[in-house]
């Protein structure tokens, strides 16, 4: 029995603390499960708040296992600046998709489904499907 390898999921946040700690908290929630590999590419390369398309395919290039990479952001700019890699083609890996889905739930649902094995296609839509979390 062969194990495919998991899809890579890159948090992109304004802040480079919301980044780290979400990805902590998603890796926290998968239930004990060996998690997929996650990367939180937060703020700007000198700290300050912000997105850098360099931390972006850096965190992209680290989690690529193969099996494509799940990039979801935060806020319209972090939007704007993965579009920009997204449209250059050469400064992500193969098979990367920028995910609609609320930061904080999407992160969640995507780590935990890839870490279950989810293909790239079950990854985007829990992580799309977050949006239906209802909280009252």
């Amino acid at each position: 029995m062969s194990i495919e390898a998991p899809v890579g999921i890159v948090l992109v946040s304004h802040s480079r603390a919301v980044a780290t700690a979400v990805a902590a908290l998603a890796q926290g929630l998968t239930g004990g499960a060996t998690t997929a590999p996650v990367a939180p590419a937060g703020g700007t390369q000198d700290g300050g708040l912000g997105t850098s398309s360099e931390l972006i395919s850096t965190a992209a290039a680290a989690v690529n296992r193969g099996a494509g990479v799940a990039i979801l952001v935060d806020l319209g700019s972090a939007v704007l600046t993965v579009k920009t890699l997204l449209a250059e083609g050469d400064e992500l890996p193969d098979n990367t998709r920028l995910v609609d889905a609320p930061f904080v739930e999407g992160a969640v649902a995507a780590v935990v489904t890839a870490s279950a094995g989810g293909d790239l296609d079950a990854v985007v839509a829990a992580a799309s499907e977050a949006y239906q979390y209802r909280k009252v």
